[in-house]
């Protein structure tokens, strides 16, 4: 497991397209989310520890936000070949024990990864209603225990978002692991 930060892709840059498997045998495409005012697109797998300690803080993100139009959805890039805890069928075991309410998809060639720029588990990326990039980076400060959080970033940033306002300059890397890349 290698400890890797995400590249912080410029603001104000596009969402790239994707049409992707999800564990309830639906194809989710970003046009699918064209009614949600916020996206936040989550690179995630099952077996990385940052994921397993940050999950139910995800969840819970989806919980007190959808009513207001904002829409989570995990894609999971990771290589099935090496890394079998995170095959499709595993991902579905995941959505049903934790009660996942967000899509979790399946990027099989990891195109979609590569497209975003992810290089981490988890990494993320919050989109507003035109899809432009405003916020990349983590969830809060504290990614190992919950109960010392002082900063709720991703929070703030689409409170940010909803209300108008810009999101927060200061911007800090989400960490993980790094991205399970095929090998050639």
């Amino acid at each position: 497991m290698a400890l890797t930060y995400s590249t912080m892709p410029p603001l104000g840059s596009r969402a790239p397209g994707f049409s992707l498997p999800g564990t309830d045998g639906k194809t989710y495409s970003l046009a699918g989310f064209k009614d949600k005012k916020v996206l936040v697109v989550v690179f995630m797998c099952n077996h990385c520890p940052y994921v397993r300690a940050v999950l139910d803080r995800l969840i819970q993100v989806q919980n007190d936000y959808r009513e207001r139009g904002v829409q989570l959805a995990g894609i999971n890039p990771n290589d099935v070949s090496r890394y079998p805890d995170d095959s499709p069928e595993e991902m579905k075991y995941l959505v049903r024990d934790k009660k996942i309410p967000f899509p979790y998809l399946f990027d099989e060639t990891q195109a979609v990864a590569r497209a975003y720029d992810a290089v981490c588990t988890p990494d993320i990326y919050v989109y507003g209603k035109d899809r432009t990039l405003l916020y990349r980076g983590r969830i809060d400060d504290n990614w190992k225990e919950p109960d010392k959080v002082s900063r709720t970033d991703l929070r703030d940033a689409i409170d940010d978002i909803l209300a108008g306002r810009q999101a927060p300059g200061e911007q800090f890397p989400s960490m993980g692991c790094s991205i399970k890349w095929k090998q050639d």
